[in-house]
Order: C-alpha cells, then sequence, then structure tokens
C-alpha cells in the first residue's frame, strides 16, 4: 500500500485525485504544515525540500521501495506504474508532459504568489498584489484559449496535466479571477468536478485544513523558520 505524506493543499490534491483515478490502494500520512510537522527528520528523509506531497510506494520498481517527493514527479511516477492517464504514443506523451510543465513552472508558482499577497501577506503590497493578480487573469487566459481548441488541456483525453491544474484553479476568487470570465475553462472545470474519483481526491484531509489565522501557522510558513532549517 502506497504511504501519501499529505496535507489538503492543491498539491496534495494532486496526488490524492491521481491515486483515486488509479484505484490505487494508499493511506495517508498527514503533516500538519501550519504546526511545522514538515521539518521533522522523519519526513526530511523522504521530501528533503520540507515540502508536502511526498510518496512511499513499497512496491515500487524491480519489486523494491521508492519514496519520491516533488508533486510532478509523483503524477508521472503513478501514471507509470499504472499505465494510466500518460499516453504511449511518443508526441501525445508529450504534449501532455508540456502542460504538466506549465502546471508546475507557471499556474503553481504564479498562483501561489496571488494567494500570498492577496490573501497571506502581513503587509498588503499593492504592487504585488496587482502583479500577481494580473499574472493570474493571463494564465486563466492561456488555459481559456486552450481549451476552445481542445477538450481537456493535453488533448482529447483527460490526463495528468488536468489532474495537476484542477486543484489550483479551486480557489479563483482567492487569485483575484472571475471562473465566469473564462467560459472554456469553467466548462472544463465544471466537468473535472463532477468526476467521483476528484469528489474523493478533493475530500482527502479536507476535515483537518484549518483558517490560517494563527501567527505561529504564519511564522512556520512564511518566516525565518524556513531558512533556518537549511
Amino acid at each position: 500500500m502506497i504511504e501519501v505524506y499529505s496535507w489538503p493543499t492543491p498539491n496534495g490534491h494532486k496526488v490524492h485525485i491521481m491515486l483515486e483515478e488509479c484505484g490505487l490502494p494508499y493511506r495517508v500520512i498527514p503533516v500538519d504544515i501550519g504546526s511545522g510537522a514538515q521539518f521533522e527528520p522523519g519526513f526530511l528523509t523522504i521530501s528533503p525540500n520540507n515540502k508536502i506531497p511526498a510518496i512511499v510506494d513499497p512496491e515500487g520498481p524491480d519489486g523494491k521501495p521508492i519514496s519520491l517527493f516533488e508533486s510532478g514527479a509523483i503524477l508521472l511516477y503513478l501514471a507509470g506504474k499504472t499505465g494510466r492517464l500518460l499516453p504511449a504514443g511518443t508526441a501525445a506523451k508529450y504534449e501532455v508532459l508540456q502542460w504538466l510543465m506549465f502546471q508546475m513552472g507557471s499556474i503553481g508558482p504564479m498562483l501561489g504568489q496571488a494567494h500570498h499577497f492577496r490573501i497571506y501577506a502581513p503587509q498588503k503590497i499593492d504592487y504585488a498584489i496587482e502583479r500577481y493578480s494580473k499574472e493570474a487573469g493571463r494564465l486563466y487566459g492561456v488555459m481559456n484559449k486552450r481549451l476552445a481548441a481542445s477538450t481537456y488541456i493535453a488533448g482529447k483525453d483527460y490526463s495528468i496535466a488536468d489532474i495537476a491544474i484542477f486543484p489550483w484553479l479551486r480557489s479563483w476568487k482567492n487569485q483575484g479571477v472571475e471562473m465566469g470570465d473564462y467560459p472554456h475553462l469553467k466548462g472544463w472545470f465544471d466537468e473535472i468536478a463532477r468526476r467521483p474519483a476528484v469528489q474523493r481526491g478533493v475530500e482527502v484531509l479536507a476535515g483537518a485544513r484549518k483558517p490560517l489565522i494563527d501567527e505561529k501557522a504564519r511564522e512556520v510558513l512564511f518566516g525565518d523558520t524556513q531558512y533556518k532549517r537549511h
């Protein structure tokens, strides 16, 4: 059984959804990132960058255990393990991979910054709020244009690219975006949200997440604690 070290964040939900879509048995080990559990030595042996999610698969390649961190790498591993949600054909595979990299390099970092400066930053910096809100809108426009011509983000079939992007868009209001302004993207989003495996995936640990109003949690996530550990 795969062990999933996770918390109910967009990156955590990516892996939860993938496991549900593939029907793989898994056990969730909560890593409360607001309390600093991500800095515990046992977790750092699995995820040296102190970020969730991470997995341990006791039945990895050649039957040997494997541990992985970085959600994109985990999606690729699970796709390879199950032969699902990543095309076998070379051209189609790279179509999916480029959109997966788009999520990892743009959607996650930029929308994360929009969340931070709009919601969590202790000082409201107008320049940062405007910059990242505009970038969020631009990225939504890129996806909307793509989905005007494509059933799914990477082509005609649902894939790990859709799984990677979807959880990040669930908080569109926090990103300064109006989903209704992007009708093709909204149609895609609503369809993905109806998938039973997606619904199960986003419920994993959903009750554990707490509003980020505790100053200690803010310091753990955004303060000097991040930097004292390296």
